[in-house]
């Protein structure tokens, strides 16, 4: 990286040459995440091609100091996964029935309450010390186990665990919930 800047900070400065270090640095990762949620070799180069052109339209909203490249490059890529499976399903499901939009906009209400909290969660865990929020949102976004957490960060699992109980702890006492779990974590 040239002056300390990240790839997609080039990239939104205009560095055509930070396009391919970027690909040669997040190709692996990104080619990881889209085969997980294809069926086919062929959808997952469609959808390749897909996240990076959204990480091109998005490299002007990523902030270093809110989370690393790899971890904006892994949620571009999941969402745009999420999008892809979605759409697929919307143009597979052609019937809809009237119980759907009378229950759709129940959970319209039930989403936008969610939505909220959310919110509410994601402020207080921006606000963690940086080793527990960073454990967390590996685990909670990224879907990655405390070994995986271990390595990516190189901190020692005890301890990763360790953050990520007393974070979410933490959350549940800013919060007020009584059962925060994001148990998915495993080992």
């Amino acid at each position: 990286m040239i002056d300390d800047q990240t790839y997609l900070e080039r990239i939104a400065k205009g560095d055509k040459s930070a396009v391919g270090d970027f690909i040669d640095r997040y190709g692996g990762l990104v080619w990881s995440i889209a085969r997980r949620f294809t069926t086919t070799e062929a959808d997952a180069e469609d959808a390749v091609q897909e996240i990076f052109l959204d990480l091109w339209k998005s490299c002007h909203s990523f902030k270093p100091s809110v989370s690393s490249e790899a971890t904006f490059t892994r949620m571009v890529a999941r969402r745009r996964l999420i999008d892809r499976s979605r759409k697929r399903n919307l143009e597979t499901d052609n019937s809809v029935e009237v119980d759907k939009i009378v229950s759709s906009s129940k959970s319209a209400t039930d989403s936008a309450e969610l939505a909220e909290e959310a919110k509410i969660a994601s402020k207080f865990l921006n606000e963690l010390p940086d080793a527990e929020s960073q454990a967390i949102k590996l685990s909670v976004f990224d879907g990655l186990t405390h070994s995986q957490i271990a390595n990516v960060t190189g901190a020692p699992l005890g301890t990763v665990k360790t953050h990520i109980r007393r974070g979410i702890s933490k959350l549940r006492d800013r919060i007020g919930f009584s059962s925060i779990d994001i148990s998915g974590g495993a080992q």
